[in-house]
């Protein structure tokens, strides 16, 4: 590879092992301090809050959130970029469909 100044990765982490995923996370963040503009896609929150200085959140095709990373989370006032995210962008309960899931599975066991 060249000495690009964009880099563009889509799930750079899927199916890769915990040290080439740490090798790989660090080598972000050193060349995003080096001023390297990457553009980093993935539905894996933590990792993007670790990695990312800026954020862009689209919801069907519509820009919902542009700014710093800490901006959008001190906006919303949530701890976590995925609490953020799901403020922002899901339409559906995460809490109530995983308490429907375990009722149904403990029904069954009974």
């Amino acid at each position: 590879m060249d000495n690009p100044e964009i880099l563009i990765f889509d799930e750079p982490l899927s199916g890769l092992d915990v040290t080439s995923a740490l090798v790989l996370k660090n080598l972000i963040k050193t060349l995003g301090q080096q001023g390297r503009a990457i553009f980093y896609c993935s539905h894996v929150l933590e990792v993007v809050e670790q990695v990312c200085s800026h954020l862009l959140i689209l919801r069907k095709g519509n820009v919902i959130a542009c700014d710093s990373t800490a901006a959008i989370q001190s906006n919303i006032e949530h701890a976590s970029l995925e609490r953020t995210f799901m403020h922002l962008v899901e339409e559906v309960d995460a809490g109530k469909i995983t308490r429907d899931i375990v009722s149904v599975m403990t029904m069954s066991a009974a």
